[in-house]
């Protein structure tokens, strides 16, 4: 069942015009005493999926009894002060940590032949399918997933499923749809909707969720004139025609195709949202299409502190370092414990420029020896940082050369008019 799917590149979609759609949709839902709410974490703040939790929150509280698990992967459990930012006003006793080795439950297996069917045996491996127990044991009449639709370099277009089975999943399908994601080409998924980790989330969804009541909330979020983020469409239903429907808008929103490659970038990282090369890696792997050979792209990074969220990825960034695909696959064949984390495996394959451009990393609290360890070219972070300032979102004329700014990486992609022939309806133009 679609509840509404509402918006447009040129729409703004209010906090009153959003509780009236979450209103009829709870309306149609009928009865709700127990409501499990699955929104993303704090590193997606810029996703309205905050304001939308803590609406479906003030409405639901009076008559039913609503738990909320942050949807955080593989990142580090939020904060006291986190959540507050996000979630203003709900008591924090509601919220519950996602623990991705552990606390799972199994729903069942992604067969190995069917994979390697998918993936043209570049994988060739089973995929179990779990969730955080809370989704099985709690006896929800309705489990609302909460998120933005936005070009990812696993899924193509992020959320969805993806928020059940990878933000609120176990290890094995983290890990691997991670992999699957990198060796079936970042490109060739990034700002597409049907790619061959979201036909494995499907297969997820339609041959194990099915005691699950699962609703769905997505956002398409956008800039307006003057630079803020605002809502641009709405779209919720229990099924996939809410997630094709919004990732419709999000390609015209969210990608911005360039006529010409990028010979000079530079992304700023808020410190607010990025901690880590983990998190903050995006700035890559959203650029990473309209890069030019032999060009380079500066990460103003004033906040990133650490390489992964948690202590064993970041011990096997820093041992085997952003060093391209080839180099990855070896290090996966020789190193067991690299093997056994394949979504780390993944991420230095997506955080590597291939040897196309070079990656300058100005990071606020990791040292040039450590920039340098991984494979990054090192820059002074409080230089990079005023120079940063200077900068407006798009071309800036720097000393006569052409330099392109992006501000928030999580907000789109930028790509290259010729790599969407596939059409990217209404994609903006750069």
């Amino acid at each position: 069942m679609e509840y509404f799917a509402e918006g447009s590149p040129a729409d703004t979609l209010d906090g009153e015009r959003t509780r009236a759609l979450l209103a009829e949709m709870l309306a149609r839902m009928g009865p709700l005493r127990r409501v499990l709410l699955i929104p993303p974490d704090h590193t997606r703040a810029h996703s309205g999926a905050g304001a939308i939790t803590l609406a479906l929150f003030e409405m639901l509280r009076e008559t039913a009894e609503v738990t909320i698990l942050p949807a955080l992967g593989t990142h580090a459990a939020m904060s006291a002060a986190q959540i507050a930012r996000m979630f203003p006003g709900i008591p924090a006793e509601v919220f519950h940590v996602h623990r991705w080795r552990e606390d799972l439950v199994p729903l069942g297996e992604v067969p190995a032949d069917w994979v390697a069917e998918l993936t043209g045996g570049r994988a060739e491996f089973p995929i179990t399918c779990a969730v955080n127990r809370l989704l099985v044991e709690g006896g929800w009449d309705r489990i609302i997933s909460i998120g933005q639709l936005v070009p990812h370099e696993v899924a193509g277009i992020a959320n969805h499923s993806k928020n059940v089975f990878v933000g609120a999943g176990g290890a094995d399908a983290i890990n691997k749809t991670h992999f699957i994601g990198a060796v079936c080409g970042m490109e060739e998924a990034m700002g597409r909707a049907d790619t061959p980790v979201r036909r494995v989330l499907d297969y997820m969804g339609q041959n194990f969720a099915g005691a699950l009541p699962l609703s769905y909330v997505l956002t398409v979020r956008g800039a307006d004139d003057a630079g803020a983020t605002v809502t641009r469409g709405l779209f919720a239903g229990d099924d996939s025609a809410c997630f094709h429907r919004g990732a419709e808008l999000c390609r015209q929103v969210n990608i911005t195709l360039l006529p010409e490659p990028v010979h000079r970038a530079v992304v700023y990282l808020d410190p607010a949202d990025y901690r880590s090369t983990w998190l903050g890696n995006k700035a890559i792997y959203r650029l990473r299409m309209a890069m030019a050979d032999g060009g380079v792209l500066r990460v103003v990074a004033p906040g990133v502190e650490t390489f992964g969220e948690d202590a064993r990825i970041d011990r096997l960034i820093r041992r085997h370092g952003y060093c391209g695909t080839p180099r990855v696959l070896a290090a996966v064949r020789s190193d067991h414990e690299l093997a056994e984390d394949l979504a780390a495996a993944a991420h230095l394959i997506h955080g590597s420029s291939e040897g196309r451009f070079e990656i300058v990393y100005a990071a606020g609290s990791l040292s040039r020896a450590e920039i340098e360890g991984v494979g990054f070219r090192y820059a002074e972070p409080q230089a990079a940082l005023a120079a940063c300032a200077e900068l407006r979102p798009g071309w800036n004329d720097v000393a006569g050369e052409r330099v392109f700014f992006v501000a928030n990486p999580g907000l789109g992609l930028w790509a290259l008019g010729t790599q969407f022939e596939d059409g990217a309806p209404g994609a903006a133009k750069g």
